[in-house]
């Protein structure tokens, strides 16, 4: 039923166009009626009708969604100002910012929520949850992909709610306060950073609330590169210490009892405060996606347990997955849901095979025996884990770690027996003003956390890199790998070759050789030494980006000292050789209007000249003329020079509401200065 039902969900956000999707609803109804004529009570009748009508009924759900309850981008970047209701406050405190979602009044030009950031240093008193505020701002649409494959926030944002971002500027005008008092998350939040110092106090707020404001950008790289990411978002192993922490103690407290030792149900009764502690910890971290799906499966574990029955199965994890679907269908396509499940998919379909479940079974032996079991069972379950979320990490972040299950091994002990104990000790104790000595030794806890995931990070073997996945093989892995993972027996095998050839193609593409973000103004051009970056000034979230897609791992140099290039304060030109053929590249670095004569030679000169600026019609390259009039239309772009293939962020023809038509873009500005385009 979930394969089936996100199927169609895929569906949706693969095809471009309305057309499309209704044929799509059309096939899949066709497919249903053909089900019609089969055998009655054959499986594949009933297989083939319930996918069909469920793959349907997915493609409409998440159509309809998107209609009715998706906020459409800004169609133009504006400058304004802005007065609006405060919806909400979050503070960011390793950016030393607050996020603040504003309702705009009486701006029916602007979206109904928009989402600006506030510099701690304006933040005025009085902001806060149904304050009213005044202030100047750029507004824009939600960021779209800077380079293919990239992170789509304008996808994130529209079913968010948020139809536009910017940023504050001072000064920021409080013309109503807030009266409302923070949320219980938010003191929570604000409670632990004043009691945990240093790089700890991050971690600690991420556990107890969820948010990971509070992390430093390098503490949470070494964390994803090391494999412990999970920790830092709230999900199964939370929720499940959580949970069974309750249980224990309700257990222990009931059964000193003797009349509710002997006379009431108390499993039943431990339980059902489990759940209650469970949902109301899903409320409290967000209902983030990882979240619900953990709550989820633990009631119907709950539930398995209550009645007698083998809650651990695959059928529990397609229950967490419909009821994620059916509710927040746009979350098939994030990396949360796509991790969280395949790695749950992955544990019950490894625990149910039964020559694991015979080796990993308890019996009597000797201790030393039972550890290294312990160990053994321990290391399988954490490869099995990364290889089965290898695809993922690759097609979302370019990179999947190879290290991650030997420093789970320490770090998921370390964080469900030391840290989230002494985390719950400490906010008790602090009741009675009692819990410095529980911090303290959190903060130890959580640094040793830290460092092995530093440790880990730094070590050159700690992840694989690879350029931007095509959509195609991505798909070809996921099929592959549920064929592998739901099928029992020797059909599960009938999975390997796809998943084999589709990570083949993923590890052995070529890397882009040019890469062009959507504005124009940022370039990255592979060289034999590495990559060299136009603008060396670029901030960091840019070379990332570069990074990540060229799979590349280096650090970026500048293009103007390279040797094969030519560089002046407005163009820069260098020959790239590829394809079998030398290629001339030209870039402009200025705002200044070039005279017509020698710019014109230049642009006949060149194969790609690649502008943020619009060029003149007179300027021709020989191959592409990447200016702001063609990456409008574009986006970002990848460039192949060995194949001649270039990769865009915007499709031909695409109809999502999200994208923000090219056409409403404003005219470019005009350039009055004038210097002569020479090159040394």
């Amino acid at each position: 039923m979930p394969v089936a039902l996100g199927a169609g969900i895929a569906a949706w956000f693969i095809l471009p166009s309305a057309a499309q999707w209704f044929a799509f609803c059309c096939a899949m109804l066709s497919f249903g009626c053909t089900a019609l004529f089969l055998p009655q009570g054959a499986r594949i009748r009933q297989v083939v009708l319930a996918g069909a009508l469920l793959a349907c009924f997915g493609c409409v759900l998440i159509w309809g969604k998107a209609m009715l309850f998706g906020q459409p981008p800004m169609a133009r970047p504006l400058f304004t100002q802005v007065a609006g209701e405060v919806r909400s406050v979050q503070a960011v405190p390793a950016q030393a910012m607050v996020r603040a979602m504003i309702r705009p009044i009486a701006r029916p030009d602007l979206p109904a929520t928009i989402r600006v950031n506030i510099a701690e240093v304006d933040v005025p008193a009085g902001l806060g949850a149904g304050a009213v505020i005044r202030f100047r701002s750029r507004l824009m649409p939600p960021a779209q992909p800077s380079l293919p494959g990239g992170y789509d926030f304008a996808l994130r944002a529209y079913f968010l709610g948020i139809g536009a971002t910017g940023k504050a500027l001072k000064p920021v005008e409080v013309l109503k306060a807030s009266n409302a008092p923070p949320g219980l998350r938010a003191r929570l939040f604000s409670h632990i950073l004043s009691r945990v110092d240093g790089p700890a106090e991050g971690i600690a707020a991420a556990l107890a609330t969820g948010d990971q404001g509070a992390i430093a950008d390098a503490d949470a790289e070494a964390m994803r590169r090391s494999g412990l990411a999970h920790l830092l978002s709230i999900s199964g192993l939370h929720v499940t210490a959580l949970i069974g922490a309750v249980i224990f103690l309700l257990m222990r407290v009931l059964a000193l009892s003797r009349r509710a030792a002997l006379d009431w149900p108390l499993m039943m009764i431990a339980g059902a405060g489990g759940a209650l502690a469970g949902i109301g910890y899903t409320l409290l971290t967000g209902a983030e996606v990882p979240t619900v799906r953990s709550c989820v499966a633990a009631l119907l574990v709950l539930g398995g347990l209550a009645m007698g029955r083998d809650a651990i199965t695959l059928r529990l994890v397609a229950a967490g997955a419909i009821v994620v679907l059916v509710f927040w269908p746009e979350a098939l396509v994030g990396p949360s849901f796509q991790m969280s499940f395949m790695a749950v998919t992955a544990l019950v379909a490894l625990g149910e095979h039964r020559r694991f479940r015979a080796f990993a079974t308890a019996r009597d032996e000797r201790r030393w025996r039972k550890a290294a079991r312990l160990l053994a069972v321990t290391l399988a379950t954490g490869f099995a884990v990364e290889l089965a979320l290898m695809p993922i990490a690759l097609f979302h972040f370019h990179k999947a770690g190879l290290l991650g299950a030997f420093a789970n091994i320490v770090a998921i002990p370390l964080t469900t027996f030391v840290v989230m104990p002494l985390e719950a000790a400490a906010l008790l104790m602090d009741s009675v003003g009692a819990g410095a000595p529980f911090w303290w030794l959190t903060r130890q806890a959580l640094d040793l956390l830290l460092a092995i995931a530093h440790g880990v990070a730094g070590s050159p073997m700690a992840t694989m890199l690879a350029p931007t996945t095509s959509a195609a093989a991505f798909g070809i892995a996921m099929t592959g790998l549920l064929w592998m993972l739901l099928w029992r027996g020797r059909m599960r095998w009938w999975g390997a070759p796809p998943l084999v050839v589709a990570m083949a193609l993923a590890l052995l593409a070529p890397a882009p050789d040019l890469l062009v973000t959507g504005d124009g103004r940022h370039v990255a051009v592979r060289t034999a030494d590495g990559m060299a970056i136009l603008r060396d000034r670029a901030g960091d979230y840019v070379r990332d980006s570069f990074s990540e897609s060229a799979g590349f791992d280096g650090a970026l140099s500048a293009l103007a000292d390279h040797p094969a290039a030519r560089c002046s304060d407005d163009l820069c030109a260098m020959h790239l050789t590829g394809g079998g053929r030398k290629w001339r590249l030209l870039f402009t670095r200025s705002k200044v209007r070039i005279d017509r004569d020698p710019f014109e030679k230049q642009c006949a000169d060149a194969d790609i000249i690649v502008s943020d600026r619009r060029l003149p019609r007179w300027c021709r390259p020989r191959w592409l003329k990447a200016d702001s009039r063609l990456l409008r239309r574009t986006g970002g772009l990848s460039i192949d020079l060995r194949s001649g293939e270039v990769h865009t962020v915007l499709q031909p023809g695409d109809a999502h509401p999200w994208i923000a038509p090219a056409a409403g873009w404003p005219r470019p500005q005009l350039y009055r200065r004038s210097r002569p385009a020479s090159l040394p």
